[in-house]
């Protein structure tokens, strides 16, 4: 069954003629575009020679249109292209099932397993995915982890059979015959410097092996929607980070990385500035190779961690005809950062708290190298991984204090800690928000001001704000929390870009 654009997105079929028309960038991972005498897709932005209209079908994902029986243009790319925010999703559940999909849950796990994870039934969980993206679970799955094998293939000099496990199969075989039945090609045939054909017809393009040996790296890039406040999203990290695990340094950001039981270092730089009309502005990512197992999972939170689904211009344009037209064209493509690791958030705020520009990183520093597992990484200033729940929990509130913790914030960060581990509180991408702001709250030392900033980063949450804030009010002109509540409601769904905004006019005041 072939899933509407026009029916989840509100564009008409007009409007994605036009948008394929122009290749507006815009548009790019909004929808795709099947070309039915060929069965390939791609995007808006495909610099192929665009097909009459009449060939052309619209897919909302394209997990959707390799459903349909489409396989993805050699020539754009559509792995690349960048993903969509999660407010618009059609389902809370569709949208916390898609992000722990792309994550990798499905990898090795069932969707019986995802399902009481979410905590809904498998059919449930199976007729609401169906509804919001018009594939199954396990198509969904299929798709992310044919996406993620097909850049590699093209774009590094890995063998195929690290390919096969970095993209989620459980065996070689099976990812040779997935990808002989999805994309009627045998995988070695995606090589770059292999003809092979595509939407434009037969080419051939030049080998990149961007595996480097030598440095023990796999490069990789990142999509985004441009614009985007790189400078501002690094300062918020930088300011924010925790000593020994994450550093920004000379635009770049670095962090050591613990997942799935592998660890290592990811750097991360913009590389929108060199980005080609075909490529679109990007992240450009280096993984140490150790983390090659668990890169699926990798890239899905490196993106939270940068919000890079967010679309830009339909966040200013709301914020600027909300009054805020000042502060949008002082930081046009604001950012809201999300999380790596969730605890990692929780850990940073509530040691440093919540009520000081100038915050002391000493207590941090000492939690961090009592408690976190060090790691050889070869980088200066990155020699801990970031402790973990249970490491916290086992520490208990009396270890903390003797590191300097103040006593109120060390019981609450004990408490949260031994909730993560016990699963009364979860944090992970598509919980449930007002869940966790209720089991948040009921902490004693946790306020209104800080669940949400915590809230806020671990949940990917677009409309977190606390009208509380007493300089999110002074920076509003409002008198009080509910002149501000009055106020934001311009502001929906993007109240927390909204308070980011405010947070920046209020500090450069």
């Amino acid at each position: 069954m072939q899933q509407s654009v026009s029916a989840l997105l509100q564009l008409s079929n007009d409007q994605c003629q036009r948008a394929a028309r122009s290749h507006d960038p815009r548009f790019d991972g909004v929808f795709f575009i099947g070309v039915t005498t060929t069965r390939i897709y791609c995007r808006p932005i495909c610099p192929a020679r665009v097909s009459i209209s009449s060939h052309r079908r619209f897919f909302v994902s394209a997990a959707a249109a390799e459903r349909a029986g489409y396989r993805p243009c050699l020539r754009c790319r559509p792995e690349l292209a960048p993903g969509r925010a999660p407010v618009d999703a059609v389902s809370r559940l569709a949208f916390a099932a898609a992000s722990r999909i792309g994550g990798g849950a499905l990898n090795g796990c069932s969707v019986a397993e995802l399902a009481r994870d979410l905590k809904v039934s498998e059919r449930h969980l199976r007729r609401a995915l169906e509804r919001a993206m018009g594939v199954s679970p396990v198509e969904l799955a299929q798709t992310h982890r044919l996406l993620l094998a097909k850049r590699l293939l093209a774009d590094t000099a890995l063998s195929v059979t690290d390919v096969a496990f970095a993209s989620g199969f459980q065996s070689l075989r099976r990812f040779n015959a997935v990808f002989q039945e999805r994309y009627r090609l045998c995988p070695s045939r995606m090589r770059r410097g292999t003809r092979v054909e595509r939407g434009g017809g037969p080419t051939a393009a030049p080998a990149i092996a961007i595996v480097e040996a030598a440095r023990d790296v796999v490069r990789l890039t990142l999509a985004y929607r441009a614009p985007l406040g790189w400078d501002m999203l690094l300062r918020h990290l930088e300011r924010e980070a925790l000593p020994g695990v994450e550093r920004v340094h000379q635009g770049r950001y670095l962090r050591t990385v613990r997942l799935d039981g592998r660890s290592g270092v990811v750097a991360v730089t913009d590389g929108g500035r060199a980005a080609s009309r075909a490529t679109g502005p990007r992240l450009d990512v280096e993984v140490s190779l150790s983390l090659l197992p668990a890169l699926m999972p990798l890239l899905a939170r490196l993106r939270q961690l940068f919000d890079l689904d967010a679309d830009p211009v339909v966040i200013d344009t709301q914020l600027a005809q909300g009054g805020l037209a000042e502060h949008v064209a002082r930081c046009p493509g604001i950012r809201v950062p999300g999380a790596m690791e969730p605890f990692d958030v929780v850990l940073g705020s509530l040691v440093r708290g919540a009520g000081s520009r100038r915050r002391s990183s000493g207590p941090l520093a000492r939690v961090v190298r009592e408690l976190g597992e060090p790691i050889d990484t070869g980088v200066p200033g990155l020699r801990r991984l970031a402790p973990t729940p249970a490491q916290v929990a086992d520490a208990g509130a009396s270890a903390l204090v003797s590191l300097g913790v103040p006593p109120g914030r060390a019981h609450a960060l004990a408490a949260v800690a031994g909730l993560v581990v016990d699963g009364g509180l979860s944090l992970g991408a598509g919980s449930d928000v007002a869940a966790a702001r209720r089991v948040l709250l009921a902490i004693e030392g946790i306020s209104d001001r800080l669940a949400t900033r915590i809230l806020t980063r671990t949940l990917y949450w677009p409309d977190a704000f606390a009208p509380s804030d007493r300089a999110l009010q002074r920076a509003a002109g409002a008198s009080g929390p509910g002149t501000l509540r009055a106020l934001a409601q311009r502001w929906r769904p993007w109240r927390a870009y909204a308070a980011l905004h405010l947070a920046l006019g209020e500090s450069a005041g």
